[in-house]
């Protein structure tokens, strides 16, 4: 009987032991935001069907937890694929902060972002915003103010043509347009706000981004990872009522270079097998394939525990 007691408690420990291993935190931005709702999702859904722990850790934006993850400070992170490229290389609002270690686990989504405005203001196009208070700055969101500069630039103005109303985040942003303070800001569709701010006044409409040699132009000079798709109306994602092209780039689930192999093996693997209920969980992660986890991104590495699972999988290396 003691041998058998001796036996089950080995056995307990080396379960919690296993459990211990799988616990690990994930960087978002703040509440309500697109990433936040994603990693909340994932935590979630992994926690229930993979026995993955994730702690969901907010950030004031990716520009903050990715050399916090580039560190090792935190195991997981979610961000899009041109400020990660950013990061690594030290550019832009990088500048002198390279960020070597950090490595790709997944694409997980397409990222859309939107200028938004009230359902019933007479705002009809970026030309419109002339004049207009603007979300604007973004302090500790640095990330945001090239996606503005693409809107503002696509319809031939600059800072000068609007009243900036100053604020950190693209949250903060949101809350300021609720409360009355600004006519315009700036989101990306789908996310746990956005739904928030068209209840609270009434409904909002994005703004749409035209295809055209301008855009392409500003898009070139301030977000080159992006491109301009038309987005249907879907349920779930406010601010969309018609089709209308929005600027489209790839979300990404990141780690560094020493997270062990197993373990981002394990996390890969239990997203490729819950991939239909990832997709289903929220609006920002409809977009959630097995087959395009993998895609071929130059200049910023997949970490080797992923890389194995993608092997297994028949998908690896990525197609261009």
């Amino acid at each position: 009987m003691m041998k058998s007691m001796l036996a089950g408690l080995v056995a307990v420990a080396a379960a919690s032991a296993a459990q211990a291993q799988q616990a690990a935190g994930i960087a978002t931005s703040p509440a309500g935001s697109f990433y936040h709702t994603q990693g909340s999702v994932m935590a979630g859904l992994l926690a229930e069907k993979s026995n993955i722990q994730l702690r969901v850790q907010p950030f004031a934006s990716p520009n903050i937890h990715l050399p916090a993850i580039n560190a090792g400070q935190i195991e997981f992170g979610l961000a899009n694929i041109y400020e990660t490229g950013l990061a690594i290389r030290g550019d832009d609002f990088f500048k002198g902060r390279t960020n070597p270690n950090l490595r790709l686990i997944a694409i997980t989504s397409q990222l859309r972002t939107g200028i938004f405005v009230r359902k019933d203001s007479p705002i009809k196009s970026l030309a419109d915003i002339k004049g207009n208070r603007v979300t604007w700055n973004f302090a500790q969101q640095n990330i945001i103010m090239p996606l503005m500069l693409t809107h503002i630039e696509a319809a031939g103005l600059t800072e000068k043509d609007i009243t900036p109303v100053a604020v950190p985040t693209v949250v903060r942003g949101a809350d300021e347009f609720m409360a009355g303070r600004a006519d315009v800001f700036l989101f990306a569709l789908g996310a746990a706000k956005t739904t928030e701010v068209d209840a609270a006044v009434g409904g909002i409409r994005a703004l749409p981004l035209p295809d055209t040699a301008q855009s392409q132009a500003a898009i070139k000079k301030h977000f080159p990872a992006s491109y301009i798709q038309v987005f249907e109306p879907k349920k779930g994602v406010a601010g969309i009522s018609e089709p209308t092209p929005i600027q489209h780039y790839d979300g990404v689930l990141v780690t560094h270079a020493k997270m062990s192999d197993q373990q981002v093996y394990d996390l890969t693997k239990a997203l490729w097998e819950q991939a239909e209920a990832v997709a289903k969980g929220s609006p920002t992660l409809a977009d959630f394939r097995t087959a395009t986890m993998a895609k071929d991104t130059p200049g910023v590495e997949y970490h080797p525990g992923a890389i194995k699972l993608y092997q297994e999988k028949g998908v690896w290396p990525p197609k261009k």
